[in-house]
């Protein structure tokens, strides 16, 4: 089924469940990039379906066969005025990494191109990622004047301090086998016929899994995030007010031109 929404603006996030597997595409046409509208969707989905019974594993995708995920809409960044829009703007990614680390079911991803931004929370944020070796990942926030604080701490967690160090202070195309090597990516593979095979396989295969097995691997993979509530909050408030920045404004106008 496909979820609805209020707001007459693009994206889509769509849902479908069969054999213990949930599936969660979204889709925009613009490289399938995150607008609030998708963010919020998507951490309803993965709320929603936690809680189902006959859901075993979540299995995450983007539409199309061009980029995973663009990041934040830049068209929405432009558009804030003030700290409180600014705020909850940001929340938008807080409360969906927030969804997906609580979810009780394993999140496998799917990532058939490149990552932008907070799309490599997003990637940093699922369990288990099965990507091809075209899926290359960048952190381009600070190249805006702003910088990857609420997608942060998923990514630092998988990737470790020196490689979120690195990720965050350029702009710099990491290959998939970059990622692969410092564990954001569980596989890669030459295709996308050999990651949609080895893609189905795996998820196939946990939706059998003890799930109360499943259940606890979860919640150890995501030990000692209570505090991200609280973390996630300040860190989209900081988020917030940059984005008001003069230089992060010329920034911002300068992408929209390219």
């Amino acid at each position: 089924m496909s979820v609805t929404d209020e707001y007459p603006r693009e994206g889509a996030v769509d849902l479908s469940v069969a054999g213990g597997v949930a599936t969660i595409e979204f889709s925009h046409p613009k490289g399938n990039s995150l607008p609030a509208r998708v963010l919020r969707l998507l951490a309803e989905q993965m709320t929603a379906v936690g809680a189902r019974d006959d859901v075993r594993v979540i299995a995450l995708r983007s539409a199309r066969e061009g980029p995973f995920c663009a990041g934040a809409s830049f068209d929405e960044l432009s558009a804030i005025q003030d700290e409180i829009a600014g705020k909850r703007f940001f929340l938008g990614f807080a409360h969906l990494i927030l969804a997906m680390t609580r979810c009780p079911k394993p999140i496998v991803t799917r990532v058939q191109g490149k990552v932008v931004g907070g799309g490599v929370g997003v990637v940093a944020a699922s369990d288990y990622v099965i990507a091809t070796e075209h899926a290359q990942l960048r952190l381009s926030e600070l190249a805006v004047g702003i910088g990857p604080f609420v997608v942060g701490p998923a990514i630092e967690r998988k990737i470790g301090p020196g490689a979120f160090s690195a990720m965050a202070l350029d702009a710099d195309w990491r290959s998939a086998k970059w990622a692969l090597d410092v564990g954001l990516y569980a596989g890669i593979h030459d295709s996308v016929s050999g990651l949609d095979s080895a893609f189905e396989g795996f998820v196939n295969q946990l939706a059998k899994s003890n799930p109360e097995a499943t259940a606890r691997i979860k919640a150890t993979l995501w030990e000692g995030t209570d505090h991200w509530d609280r973390l996630l909050d300040e860190r989209a408030e900081m988020s917030g007010r940059l984005v008001l920045s003069a230089h992060t404004r010329r920034a911002l106008e300068a992408f929209k031109t390219r």
